[in-house]
């Protein structure tokens, strides 16, 4: 386990707010700065490197809302906090080693416009293009237009190695895909489906329940005179399938609420139904194709399984290749 660093300033500045909610059981002992022994403002030395309280707060600092979010006492948020920065501790270690590692190897580099390509478009799209904008975040994060171009690079060069290392394991052998199948076949179990278009109409505050079913009426006339469901969902339908005409996708019954389920189940494939009112909202569904419960055949699943397993294999490659680049370097935790 790496040590537990927390800092004092972050504590006071972004987390007062949180704790007042605990204020009638916190004394002023509680709120001592966690981090208080770093006074050297020192976290770790990785090499020729060193990790400072300042480089753990940057990283840290986005996070904290969520952190403070998802915690129920003011205890549990700094418990929560000490266990990311443990994250965030090795994994700034971990990067001052990758770019050793490449760097290693003669002749590798990072052409010069591919890291002002990067740069251009984060001025674009994270500083609207004006460039005091950006001159002010790097005033607030203390780095010079060299420096973050430098952050920008080594930034490249992490996900670059990071890659490469996932794609040393890029081949899965059918026998391993046949084994993880015959191992976890309650994953590849469905229940009855039915691929689903759906449009839906949902009442404006001035409509009354037979204006609305005058549309949905209108719509089903069209239906029956054989105009495309999708491009009516498009045209009419309120719901965030609109765009695909009105696509739900596969769906099981639990999915769907009781009415449409009811309708969705006993209609035969390419079959629309009536007009089916639910609370303020009507719809008309389409089904599209119906499958019956059961067991995923091995031939369907498998490039779900080949991905799956590739991903593990990857991830284990790489965790393996940090563990060697850990295991070969000076590194010296403060706490």
């Amino acid at each position: 386990m790496h040590p537990k660093i927390a800092f004092s300033l972050i504590i006071l500045s972004s987390s007062f707010a949180f704790l007042e909610s605990f204020s009638a059981e916190t004394t002023k002992a509680d709120l001592a700065p966690v981090g208080a022994r770093f006074s050297n403002g020192i976290v770790a030395i990785v090499e020729e490197k060193v990790i400072t309280v300042g480089d753990v707060r940057r990283e840290i600092k986005p996070l904290l809302p969520q952190i403070r979010s998802e915690s129920r006492s003011e205890a549990e948020f700094r418990q929560k906090l000490e266990e990311v920065e443990d994250t965030l501790i090795q994994s700034l270690a971990d990067e001052i080693l990758i770019i050793k590692d490449f760097y290693s190897e003669e002749g590798r580099y990072i052409p010069p416009y591919i890291v002002e390509n990067i740069i251009n478009e984060r001025l674009i799209t994270q500083f609207d293009n004006e460039r005091a904008k950006f001159h002010s975040y790097l005033q607030a994060i203390g780095k010079t237009p060299r420096e973050y171009r430098k952050i920008v690079e080594e930034e490249i060069i992490v996900n670059w190695m990071r890659g490469q290392m996932r794609k040393s394991e890029n081949i899965v052998s059918p026998v391993k895909i046949a084994d993880f199948y015959e191992a976890n076949k309650d994953r590849f179990y469905l229940g009855d489906g039915v691929h689903l278009r759906l449009i839906q109409l949902a009442k404006l505050a001035d409509e009354n329940d037979s204006v609305l079913m005058q549309t949905a009426d209108n719509i089903l006339k069209q239906l029956k005179d054989g105009t495309d469901f999708a491009k009516l969902a498009e045209k009419h339908s309120q719901n965030s399938s609109r765009k695909k005409g009105g696509d739900m996708g596969w769906v099981n019954r639990s999915d769907l609420k009781e009415e449409l389920a009811e309708s969705a189940f006993s209609l035969e494939e390419g079959h629309f139904s009536q007009p089916i009112q639910i609370g303020q909202d009507v719809f008309i569904i389409l089904v599209e194709e119906k499958r019956s419960a059961g067991l995923q055949p091995i031939a369907e699943v498998s490039p779900q399984i080949e991905r799956y397993l590739l991903s593990k294999m990857a991830g284990r490659a790489e965790e393996t290749w940090l563990q060697r680049l850990r295991r070969n370097a000076y590194i010296r935790y403060f706490n």
